[in-house]
């Protein structure tokens, strides 16, 4: 029963283009956000002026980690391909060449020269499958696997704005004291640690308190510069 268990278990998608920035995207919004809102209310008892603040940092930081996300990951694209490129010239005008390095790989992990030599032959009788091959051993990716600028950026401008919102909710509906907006920040900031801990290997309460503490200590020391600044305590 093990082994057929063993045999079709599955893995999660860890290749997709959209979980690291979705994640990253929504811790940062949220600690970013909360840090601003606390830094604002250390010097200034004003709620709209507080208020506004955390609406100039939703929208700033939404914007600014959707242009970093497409740019940074357009630019890993554009290197992958390139690469692709360079091996499908490779492929191209010295197959031989390539196949003797196929059957290499083969022959390093263990198969017999003269198996791997036949598997080479016979996998390198397809191009594209063969220009898989070597972009895989060699880049690590594979041609049709490659992330998606549009994807990641989209990802983080909504899973940043949704974090930046939680600290700012209390107020846009009438609450004027930072301790709300501090209870609603630090309740989200342990879930969304407990939640991410559901696609790694640590345990919901130590990703929830991990990242309540980031958290806390952000926003403690933004207050605490503020409060410096503008000499107004809660």
């Amino acid at each position: 029963m093990s082994e057929r268990a063993e045999a079709h278990h599955q893995h999660r998608d860890v290749t997709g283009g959209w979980l690291r920035p979705s994640v990253f995207g929504a811790m940062d919004g949220l600690v970013s956000n909360f840090a601003l809102i606390a830094g604002v209310a250390g010097g200034t008892g004003e709620a709209g002026v507080i208020a506004l603040a955390g609406v100039a940092g939703l929208a700033a930081g939404a914007f600014s980690m959707a242009g970093g996300e497409y740019v940074s990951v357009a630019s890993q694209r554009e290197l992958a391909l390139r690469e692709i490129e360079v091996e499908a010239r490779e492929l191209a005008s010295h197959p031989d060449d390539e196949l003797a390095e196929l059957t290499r790989s083969f022959t390093d992990r263990g198969v017999e020269p003269a198996l791997a030599g036949e598997v080479a032959r016979q996998l390198s009788r397809d191009p594209e499958q063969a220009l898989e091959l070597h972009t895989r051993g060699e880049l690590g990716v594979t041609p049709d696997d490659l992330p998606k600028p549009k994807v990641a950026a989209v990802s983080s401008f909504l899973s940043f704005g949704v974090g930046a919102l939680l600290p700012l909710l209390p107020y846009l509906f009438g609450a004027v004291e930072l301790w709300v907006s501090a209870v609603v920040s630090c309740t989200a900031l342990f879930g969304a640690g407990a939640l991410a801990s559901t696609v790694t290997a640590r345990s919901w309460w130590y990703s929830g308190l991990r990242q309540l503490i980031v958290g806390v200590v952000a926003a403690g020391l933004t207050f605490a510069l503020g409060n410096a600044i503008g000499g107004v305590s809660l």
